[in-house]
C-alpha cells in the first residue's frame, strides 16, 4: 500500500514547497499592509482634564474606567483648566482633552488640526460671593467694583469667560481685583474671608460646587440677565438651577437662579485612532446620556452646541450608533475585522498574478526528479565515447555497472501519475543506452580475440 501511495495524481508535498515562497510573500505583504496602511489602534492615550476637585477630574477618572474595560489605558493629564488643555492639543501633548465652548473657533481648529467628538455637559459660570452683613446683597455686576475676586488660575476657562462678562457690563480692567488661585485654595480663602468671592466654571457634579452651594454665609450670583448675556454671546446657553434641587428638605436653593453656561466638549487631534474616537464616543454616550440638574435625558451628548467640526466618526455614531461589528463582539475583535479589508484589498493585488506562478513551479520541480538522471546519462554516453582503444571493454563494463546503478535509483523516484510519462521515458531511455553498449561490446570482442591470438 505504502508503495502504491508513493504514485498519486497530486503531490501536496511538492505543491507546498512550490508554493511557499508566494505563500510566505503574500502572507508577508498583507502583514505589512496590515500595520501600516491601517495600524493597530494605540492601547494608551493621553486625557487632558483639570483641577483638583473639579469636574473636568471626576469625569476623566469615568472615562479611564470606561476605557480600561477594553484594555485602553488612559493617561490623565492634569491642568488649570480649558485654556490649557486647548495648548497642550495644540502642542500635541495630549491627544483628547475638555474644551469649553467659546475658547477658539472654526477656523482656528481646522488650521490647528482639532476636531470635536461631541458636547458633554453644560458648565454654568458659578459667582459664589460672601454674604456681608449690613451690606445689601449683590444683584449686579457693576456692583464688583472694588472688590477681591478669584477668577481662577491661567490656563484656566474661567477667567476668559468672567472678563468678557464684565466687558458686556462696562467694568473695566482693574476696577476688579483679580486673583488667580486654582479652585481648592481659592475656596479656602473665601471662607477664611480673605476674598469676596470666586469664579468657577464647572458642571455641578464637581465637589467644591456641591460644597459651596450648602455653605452658609456663600451666596450665589443669580444672573437675571442670563437670556441677554446668551444673545451677546451665541456660545452661552441660558440654563436654571431650580429652588431645592440641591436638597429638598432643607430647600436649597430657597429660589430658582438663572445661570449662564458654556458647554464643555471633548475635542481630539485629528490623528487620533478612529477606534478610540469610538470607544470615547461610546463611554461618552455612557457617562453623561443620564438626565441632570440642567440637562434632559438624552440630551447630552451631542454633536451640538460646539463651534469645533465634529469628527466623521463620532457623527456617524451619532446618527447610526455605534459600529455593528461592536455591537456583537469585543472592541479589539470588532476592530480586528473591521481592519481585514486592507488585507483584502492586499490579497487581491497579489494572489492573481502569484498564483500564475506557483503551476509551473510545481511542474518545474516534479520533471526535475526525472530531468536530472538525464545528465547521468549523458556522462555515460559520454565515457563510452572516450573510451581509449586498449581498454574498450573495461570502460564498457563499468558504463554498464554505472547504468545498472543510475536504473536502481531511478526505480525509485516517486512522481504522481500524470508526470509518469517521463519516468518511462527515461527508463526507456536508460534501456537504449545500456543496449548501445552491449552493441559495442559486441564489436570489442573479436578485435581482442584477434589480439590475444596473434
Amino acid at each position: 500500500m505504502s508503495k502504491i501511495l508513493k504514485f498519486t495524481q497530486f503531490s501536496v508535498r511538492d505543491l507546498f514547497v512550490a508554493a511557499a515562497p508566494t505563500i510566505a510573500l503574500i502572507a508577508g505583504v498583507c502583514l505589512l499592509a496590515y500595520w501600516l496602511v491601517d495600524p493597530a489602534p494605540p492601547r494608551t492615550v493621553r486625557l487632558a482634564t483639570g483641577q483638583e476637585n473639579s469636574a473636568y477630574e471626576e469625569f476623566g477618572k469615568k472615562y479611564a474606567a470606561a476605557l480600561a474595560k477594553h484594555g485602553v489605558k488612559v493617561t490623565l493629564v492634569p491642568s488649570a483648566g480649558s485654556g490649557e488643555n486647548l495648548k497642550r492639543l495644540r502642542a500635541g501633548e495630549v491627544d483628547i482633552a475638555f474644551v469649553q465652548s467659546g475658547s477658539t473657533n472654526e477656523e482656528a481648529a481646522e488650521r490647528e488640526g482639532l476636531t470635536s467628538l461631541g458636547s458633554l455637559f453644560v458648565e454654568p459660570l458659578w459667582l459664589f460671593l460672601r454674604e456681608t452683613k449690613g451690606k445689601p446683597p449683590i444683584t449686579q455686576l457693576t456692583q464688583l467694583k472694588g472688590l477681591k475676586i478669584n477668577y481662577g488660575p491661567k490656563g484656566a476657562g474661567a477667567p476668559r469667560l468672567f472678563r468678557q462678562v464684565l466687558e458686556l457690563n462696562g467694568v473695566e480692567k482693574g476696577e476688579v481685583e483679580r486673583f488667580s488661585l486654582a479652585n481648592t485654595p481659592a475656596t479656602v480663602e473665601l471662607l477664611e474671608g480673605r476674598i469676596d468671592g470666586l469664579v468657577f466654571t464647572s458642571a455641578p457634579e464637581a465637589p467644591l460646587i456641591q460644597m459651596l452651594l450648602q455653605t452658609p454665609g456663600i451666596k450665589l450670583f443669580n444672573f437675571n440677565q442670563a437670556e441677554a448675556y446668551a444673545r451677546k454671546l451665541p456660545f452661552l446657553t441660558h440654563v436654571v438651577l431650580p429652588q431645592g434641587i440641591v436638597d429638598l428638605g432643607r430647600d436649597i436653593p430657597a429660589e430658582d437662579y438663572n445661570l449662564i453656561a458654556p458647554t464643555a466638549t471633548l475635542v481630539a487631534r485629528d490623528d487620533l485612532h478612529p477606534a478610540l474616537t469610538d470607544l470615547f464616543v461610546q463611554a461618552a454616550s455612557s457617562i453623561h446620556s443620564g438626565a441632570g440638574w440642567f440637562s434632559q435625558q438624552g440630551q447630552f451628548p451631542s454633536a451640538k452646541y460646539t463651534e469645533i467640526p465634529v469628527d466623521a466618526e463620532a457623527a456617524k455614531y451619532y446618527k447610526s450608533g455605534p459600529p455593528l461589528l461592536q455591537r456583537y463582539m469585543t472592541f479589539w475583535l470588532a476592530n480586528f475585522f473591521d481592519r481585514m479589508w486592507v488585507v483584502v484589498v492586499a490579497l487581491g493585488a497579489l494572489i492573481l498574478p502569484l498564483s500564475k506562478v506557483v503551476p509551473p513551479l510545481y511542474v518545474w520541480r516534479i520533471r526535475s526528479r526525472v530531468y536530472r538522471w538525464y545528465g547521468q546519462l549523458r556522462a555515460v554516453e559520454q565515457a563510452v565515447e572516450d573510451a581509449p582503444e586498449g581498454s574498450r571493454m573495461e570502460v564498457y563494463e563499468a558504463q554498464l555497472q554505472r547504468l545498472n546503478e543510475i536504473e536502481e535509483l531511478v526505480n525509485q523516484v516517486s512522481i504522481p501519475l500524470s508526470f509518469a510519462d517521463g519516468l518511462y521515458g527515461l527508463r526507456s531511455h536508460i534501456q537504449f543506452v545500456r543496449k548501445r553498449i552491449q552493441f559495442l561490446m559486441g564489436e570489442s570482442a573479436p578485435a581482442v580475440d584477434e589480439a590475444v591470438a596473434v
